[in-house]
């Protein structure tokens, strides 16, 4: 049996109508931290001109692999083993960087990982698209995000809902551009930053 998060079934028509216009004219996108498989079947099948490249680490790779086996879609790859902390990256550069739901389960030198790999494996004009619950200015935008990241914390002292603020500097000190946030629904957002850099050529 495969996989199954309500969440990633109920938010995949609103991520693909933020990101559709960041990856039109995109090859290769990496998805960091693929999850159950859900949004790399739902979104590389509705943006069949690029391959989406799955990663997790290995105790997710059979879920995900059961949502591209049957999904019969050929722009989805087998997900690569992807630990943010590890020097273990791919080698090759990405046009574009997605990754949903994963900052705030991360801990914080994980999220600083995760922007350093980002930072050298996107190429030049490339976006990264980060998906998820945020603060900012040390807010939360809703009482369910505040009791969310008091349960996340609860859980795990590592982890909790990261500050717009402090990703933005993540950025910058990566080499990456903050584009712009998205409002989404359920009180997420979507964060698009650019790697600097000259634009590709056509």
């Amino acid at each position: 049996m495969k996989p199954y998060s309500e969440a990633s079934d109920r938010n995949k028509d609103p991520i693909l109508s933020v990101i559709r216009p960041y990856l039109e004219q995109t090859r290769n996108v990496l998805e960091i931290g693929s999850g159950t498989g859900q949004h790399a079947f739902y979104l590389a099948g509705a943006m069949p001109h690029l391959t989406w490249h799955t990663s997790d680490l290995p105790d997710n790779h059979a879920g995900i692999q059961a949502w591209i086996g049957d999904s019969g879609l050929a722009n989805v790859r087998a997900p690569l083993v992807l630990d943010v902390c590890d020097d273990a990256w791919p080698t090759v550069e990405f046009e574009a960087v997605f990754s949903a739901n994963t900052a705030h389960i991360m801990s914080w030198r994980e999220v600083c990982c995760m922007f350093d790999g980002v930072g050298r494996i996107l190429e030049s004009s490339g976006a990264f698209l980060l998906y998820g619950p945020f603060s900012e200015h040390g807010v939360h935008n809703s009482e369910s995000n505040r009791l969310f990241d008091s349960s996340l914390r609860r859980r795990d002292p590592r982890m909790g809902i990261r500050d717009i603020d402090a990703l933005k500097d993540l950025g910058t000190a990566n080499g990456l551009d903050f584009q712009r946030e998205h409002e989404m629904p359920a009180n997420n957002r979507i964060l698009a930053w650019m790697k600097k850099g000259p634009h590709r050529p056509s």
